[in-house]
């Protein structure tokens, strides 16, 4: 039982470090551009990085 007292606010600190992180990349535009991150790939470009 005394075990519990210190693993529901680790798992609470946890998920709430979990959340911010989600929130933080919603608000920076991580998932702005979805389909241009899957299309870039396919374009072939002729310049060689020299």
């Amino acid at each position: 039982m005394t075990t519990l007292v210190y693993l529901i606010p680790v798992a609470l600190f946890l998920g709430a470090l979990g959340l911010a992180g989600f929130l933080w990349a919603l608000r920076s535009g991580q998932y702005e551009d979805l389909d241009g991150a899957a299309e870039r790939i396919l374009i072939d470009r002729d310049d060689k990085a020299k």
